[in-house]
């Protein structure tokens, strides 16, 4: 029954509708690419508030939400919302980090869920059966801290 069904292109990733209209920060982190004796097993690929919302519409006429990234490859990236966050400076006043900046504590906090793979994979045809990152991240929070500080950096 494939000519009900409709495809879209790899670089289109299906979102909730909630997360259409939320101005929070796309962070587009990437595995398995990083060869050599580097400790860090994730990158930051790509930070930003711009987005480009594709809606198409299946089958029974619902609509579906979109995100569009070129060069978004779900063998090697992992794509998460993030409202606008903040940490304090030297007067104790409250400043906004950049994308960067929240990717690579994003990054931190994933970092023990990464899989282990070679950097290079057979061609195929479809999607991994497993995501590049298994951690399930804790959603429900009134206030995260996150001490940049105690990172280990080796190398």
């Amino acid at each position: 029954m494939s000519i009900f069904r409709r495809k879209v292109p790899s670089h289109f990733i299906p979102i909730h509708p909630d997360n259409v209209t939320k101005k929070d920060w796309i962070v587009l982190l990437e595995a398995g690419t990083i060869v050599g004796p580097s400790t860090e097993k994730l990158r930051v690929a790509k930070a930003t508030l711009e987005r480009k919302i594709v809606r198409k519409y299946n089958i029974f006429l619902r609509p579906e939400h979109f995100l569009v990234l070129e060069g978004y490859d779900p063998r090697i990236h992992v794509l998460y919302f993030c409202p606008q966050l903040y940490k304090f400076d030297t007067d104790d006043k409250l400043v906004a980090l950049e994308g960067e900046e929240i990717g690579k504590l994003l990054a931190q906090s994933l970092e023990d869920g990464v899989l282990e793979k070679q950097p290079w994979y057979e061609p195929s045809n479809k999607l991994p059966s497993q995501p590049i990152v298994t951690t399930a991240m804790a959603t429900d929070f009134d206030t995260v801290v996150v001490d940049g500080s105690t990172r280990n950096s080796s190398g």
